[in-house]
């Protein structure tokens, strides 16, 4: 009976602390802590399921949300159906609470097919209080910023558009804070 609660465990944080695989199996480029955009500019118009429009543009090693002047950006690539996607989502409820005044959290579904209804009532059914875009537009974003490969995937943007940190997988609130002290100080 131990031993079935033992490795019950390991797999279940196995799960927890690593990425779900995306279904994209490109492997023609390694992951990149930097943006990769080749000196070209890409804007995008991302819309919310709050019928918003959110402006991103990328700009060389840059990515400049451009509702959201002077503003720390922590821009989330995810999907519905990812356990550690779920699982992150009270840190970055908090995240969002704590640093409203100097953050904004932007989620990004890498899901096809799905409404506005339906995401509304995942946003509903987990108390998310930050920005969740459902656009066509949102994979083209992905490919932009280098594949992304493993979600949940989070890009940590300082208040001059420049990606302080790249996320994989499940992160620590311990260790976003301190990141996010970081960019404060700045």
């Amino acid at each position: 009976m131990q031993f079935k609660t033992l490795a019950f465990l390991s797999i279940l944080s196995i799960l927890l602390f690593t990425g779900c695989d995306s279904k994209d199996k490109d492997n023609s480029s390694k992951e990149e802590t930097s943006v990769k955009s080749n000196n070209r500019i890409s804007e995008f118009q991302l819309n919310t399921i709050n019928d918003t429009i959110v402006n991103l543009k990328l700009e060389n090693d840059k990515i400049i949300a451009k509702d959201y002047p002077n503003k720390i950006v922590l821009l989330s690539f995810f999907t519905t159906w990812c356990p550690p996607c779920k699982a992150e989502i009270p840190n970055l409820i908090k995240i969002q609470n704590d640093y409203r005044n100097d953050l904004v959290i932007i989620s990004v579904l890498l899901e096809e097919m799905k409404t506005n209804d339906e995401i509304k009532q995942f946003v509903k059914e987990h108390n998310i209080n930050y920005e969740v875009t459902n656009a066509p537009e949102n994979m083209d974003l992905a490919k932009a910023v280098g594949g992304i490969k493993s979600i949940p995937t989070m890009f940590l943007i300082d208040k001059k558009n420049t990606v302080f940190q790249k996320y994989v997988g499940i992160v620590p609130n311990e260790m976003m804070e301190i990141d996010i002290k970081k960019v404060l100080e700045k």
